[in-house]
C-alpha cells in the first residue's frame, strides 16, 4: 500500500509540475529518472540502513557538540536570566547560529567550504543535465543562505537570463542555511533533517527541470564565482559573527510576529465560524498529505502543520508539530521531512530583496515569478517528503 501511495503521489507531484511547466516538450525525462532513483536509494540509506544511523548519528554528534560549545558562550552572557531547568527557545536553539556562523566564516576564510561547494556542484552538473552555475548555486545556498548565496555569482547577476533566474532561485528557496541546521535539530529528528537536505537537493532540479526545461550551451557554462573582499581574519570573524546575531534576532521577531497573528486570526475564526484558521487550512491541505503517504486519519492535523508553514515559516510549523503528540512516528517523520525548507511566503520577498540588492532589473523579474517560485519549491517539499514516506 505504502508502495501505491507514494507512486500517486509521486504522479501527483510531476503532474502539478506539468502543469505550469514553460515548455512541456521540451522536458528531459532522462535526468528525472536518474535523480527519482538516487533520491530513493539515498532516502533508503539515511532512513532505513545501519549505515544511514550511523551517518546521521555522527553529523548530529558534531551539532551536538557546536550545540554545546556555543552553549558556554551563552552561558556567559546570559547566565542567570532563565530559571533552573527552564530552556528559553532564543537563548537555546537561535542564538547557538550566532557561533554556527563563525565557524562557517571560519571554513570559509580557509577555502575549505568553496573548494567542497565548486567540486560536489561539478559533479552534480553531470546527474541533473543542468549547468554548472546551476549546481553551483544549490549546494552554496545550503552552505551561504538563500540571499548570501547570490552575492557569491554577483558579477554574473546581469548576465543570467530570466529562464536561468529561475532555477537560481527555486533552488535558494527548496534548501536551507547550514547556519540554522542545528537550530532544526533541537526541534524534530536529526535524521529527518539531513534526509531532507539531501532529498530536497535532488527534488530542487527535478521540479526546476519540468516547470522550467532548458538546455544550457557549453559556452554560456561559465562559472564564475565572486571572490570576497579580502580581510583579516578577525574582520571576518567579527563579520560573520555579527551576521549570525542578525539570522537570529530577525526569526526570533518572525516567530514573535507570526505566533501572535496566527492565535489572533484562529481566535477570530473560532469565534465567527467555530472552526480555527488552521484547521480550516488542513483540510485543503489534507489531499497533499495523504498522498505524501499520511493516514486520512491524521491528514487534516499534518495539513494543518504544513499549511502553517507556508504562510508563516518553517520554524513556526516546528514548534506547531509539538502540540500534535497523538501523530503516529510515521506521520511526524514525514511532516517533518516536509518541513525541512524555505518554502513559504516570507522567502520570495527575501530572494527578491536579495536580488535586487545587486541589480534592480532582475530583483524585479525575481519578484515578478515569485508565487511559482514558491509553488515550485513546495512541490520539492511534497517530493521529498513522499520519497521519505517509502522508508518510515
Amino acid at each position: 500500500m505504502k508502495m501505491i501511495i507514494a507512486i500517486l503521489g509521486l504522479l501527483v507531484v510531476l503532474g502539478l509540475a506539468l502543469i505550469i511547466s514553460n515548455d512541456r516538450k521540451h522536458v528531459r525525462y532522462r535526468p528525472l529518472a536518474v535523480m527519482v532513483l538516487l533520491q530513493l536509494v539515498l532516502g533508503y540509506i539515511l532512513l532505513n540502513t545501519g549505515f544511514g544511523e550511523y551517518l546521521v548519528r555522527g553529523v548530529a554528534g558534531v551539532f551536538d557538540a557546536l550545540l554545546g560549545y556555543a552553549g558556554a558562550g551563552i552561558e556567559f552572557v546570559f547566565g542567570g536570566m532563565a530559571n533552573e531547568g527552564a530552556g528559553p527557545f532564543f537563548l537555546n536553539v537561535l542564538l547557538p547560529i550566532v557561533f554556527i556562523s563563525a565557524l562557517i566564516g571560519i571554513l570559509q576564510y580557509i577555502k575549505v567550504l568553496p573548494i567542497l561547494v565548486h567540486y560536489i556542484g561539478l559533479v552534480l552538473s553531470k546527474v541533473n543535465g543542468m549547468g554548472k552555475l546551476e549546481s553551483y548555486n544549490a549546494v552554496a545556498s545550503a552552505i551561504l543562505g538563500q540571499s548570501e548565496v547570490f552575492i557569491s555569482i554577483k558579477r554574473q547577476i546581469k548576465l543570467i537570463p530570466k529562464h536561468r533566474m529561475y532555477t537560481l532561485c527555486a533552488s535558494a528557496m527548496s534548501t536551507v542555511s547550514m547556519s540554522i541546521v542545528g537550530a532544526y535539530m533541537t526541534m524534530i529528528e536529526p535524521r529527518y533533517v539531513v534526509a531532507a537536505i539531501v532529498l530536497n537537493l535532488f527534488g530542487g532540479f527535478m521540479i526546476a527541470s519540468i516547470v522550467n526545461p532548458y538546455t544550457v550551451k557549453p559556452e554560456e557554462d561559465i562559472l564564475e564565482v565572486q571572490e570576497e573582499e579580502k580581510q583579516s581574519f578577525f574582520e571576518m570573524l567579527g563579520e560573520y559573527i555579527m551576521d549570525g546575531f542578525k539570522v537570529a534576532i530577525t526569526v526570533a521577531a518572525m516567530l514573535l510576529g507570526f505566533v501572535a497573528l496566527i492565535a489572533m486570526i484562529n481566535g477570530i475564526f473560532n469565534t465567527i465560524i467555530g472552526i480555527s484558521f488552521q484547521e480550516l487550512l488542513g483540510y485543503l491541505f489534507a489531499p497533499f498529505a495523504f498522498v505524501m503517504g499520511i493516514p486520512w486519519a491524521e491528514a487534516v492535523d499534518a495539513g494543518s502543520i504544513m499549511a502553517t508553514k507556508i504562510v508563516s515559516n518553517e520554524f513556526v510549523a516546528m514548534l506547531e508539530l509539538a502540540n500534535f503528540p497523538a501523530l503516529s512516528e510515521r506521520t511526524v517523520g514525514i511532516v517533518s521531512v516536509f518541513l525541512v525548507s524555505f518554502a513559504n511566503f516570507s522567502s520570495i520577498g527575501i530572494i527578491a530583496g536579495a536580488v535586487k540588492g545587486l541589480d534592480e532589473k532582475q530583483g524585479n523579474t525575481v519578484a515578478r515569478f515569485g508565487l511559482k517560485l514558491l509553488y515550485g519549491a513546495t512541490l520539492v517539499s511534497v517530493l521529498s517528503a513522499t520519497i521519505a514516506g517509502l522508508f518510515l
